[in-house]
């Protein structure tokens, strides 16, 4: 028997949402970046708004990464297979893909950035590794086309890569 949806939802935003809370001491650096961490009990995020003198209410953490895809269920598979990423739970109990906790980038680009690639593609995912030549090395021996990893200092080595329905994949190492 499979799970309700508002279910699913509930336990996919408790689970990829508390991951992401990081304390102050992990965000300086206080966190092995080799352990996985424990995920942070749910809290509520504020922030004093000084031109108010009130606190905005902010979001804890992303949720979840929901698109659109022509085949779903191979494109899971894809993923799973390639990347480790486990899809949404199908039943009661079942745990969904937890990551490890660090670092997110949430940013907005000009419609006309070439970074993406495709013109058509609106978004990219960007995965954090641990070692992007063994991830690197992994993808290219089950027939994936990966670009060589290039390094900027101080932010870490990046590679690209692209799903098989096109759309766009950066895996990077951080400093």
């Amino acid at each position: 028997m499979g799970i309700e949806r508002r279910q699913l939802l509930k336990i996919l935003s408790y689970a990829f949402g508390s991951g992401f809370i990081l304390s102050q001491n992990e965000l300086a650096g206080g966190q092995n970046p080799t352990q996985p961490a424990s995920p942070a009990p749910p809290a509520k995020a504020a922030a004093k708004d000084e031109s108010k003198g009130t606190k905005m209410e902010k979001v804890a953490g992303i949720g979840g990464l929901f698109f659109r895809a022509h085949d779903p269920k191979a494109l899971g598979k894809w993923y799973a297979e390639h990347l480790g990423i486990i899809l949404e739970p199908t039943s009661e109990g079942a745990t969904p893909w937890q990551q490890e906790a660090g670092p997110t980038v949430f940013s907005p680009f000009p419609e006309t950035t070439k970074y993406f690639g495709d013109p058509n593609k609106v978004w990219m995912v960007n995965f954090r590794v641990h070692d992007i030549d063994k991830m690197v090395a992994q993808l290219r021996t089950a027939g994936v086309e990966v670009k060589d990893p290039e390094s900027y200092a101080g932010i870490g080595r990046f590679a690209r890569l692209h799903d098989p329905e096109g759309n766009p994949i950066e895996l990077w190492q951080p400093s």
